[in-house]
């Protein structure tokens, strides 16, 4: 009962209680688009690993998706529609509809649009630091 008293009494009062927020590992924000298509949005670093390692963290965590699901890139660098930030990479767990590109190379630069990854692979790129810092 003194709970509820309090928690009553400080929302009266206009004191927020402060409330977890979910943010992607590494400096990024991941945002949803729709339920099966997200934005990674770098907040200070900007590598490949750190898109892959928290589009892995979205995928896992609030699609529910398993260690072997595929993440795919739907849209290379470009501006976020759910933000209105400049930079921004957009995954789905929903193949393309106009299929997968051949994946020719282990190495790959920037962000396809088709190229994918397990949840797994990415969820490995949360260790890899960057050379320059």
């Amino acid at each position: 009962m003194k709970r509820i008293l309090f928690c009553m009494s400080m929302a009266l009062a206009g004191t927020v209680l402060p409330v977890a927020v979910s943010a992607a590992p590494n400096g990024y924000r991941t945002e949803p688009i729709n339920s099966t298509d997200f934005e990674v949005i770098p907040r200070t670093r900007q590598d490949v690993d750190g898109y892959w390692c928290a589009a892995a963290d979205f995928a896992r965590r609030t699609l529910g998706a398993g260690w072997q699901q595929p993440i795919y890139v739907l849209r290379g660098y470009g501006p976020s529609v759910t933000t209105g930030r400049r930079t921004a990479v957009q995954f789905s767990i929903k193949p393309p509809a106009d299929g997968v590109p051949q994946q020719n190379s282990f190495v790959t630069s920037g962000f396809q649009p088709g190229y994918s990854m397990s949840v797994q692979g990415a969820n490995a790129r949360c260790n890899v630091r960057p050379f320059a810092r």
